[in-house]
């Protein structure tokens, strides 16, 4: 299983999410430090959920960062973060 797949079953079991959406952007960071040669290093997620209710922005992007431990420990290099309460 890719990268972007972990991270989605990840995300969807964590929230359940009532929209998710994530971006391989890997490509647009080629030659930049922290780049993987095989791309799967820099990713964008969209995550619309009932979970993050009553929830700030930064405890949102904690929640995602958490669930994606694993993922940033295992070499995911950058990691932008779209968080909304459904």
């Amino acid at each position: 299983m890719n990268r972007k797949d972990r991270i989605t079953r990840t995300l969807t079991e964590a929230f359940r999410p009532d929209r998710l959406e994530v971006v391989d952007e890997s490509h647009l960071h080629k030659g930049h430090e922290g780049a993987h040669p095989d791309g799967e290093s820099h990713f964008r997620v969209r995550i619309v959920s009932g979970a993050f209710a009553g929830k700030t922005r930064v405890e949102m992007h904690r929640m995602v960062n958490e669930a994606l431990a694993g993922e940033i420990a295992g070499g995911l290099h950058a990691l932008a973060i779209e968080a909304k309460a459904a």
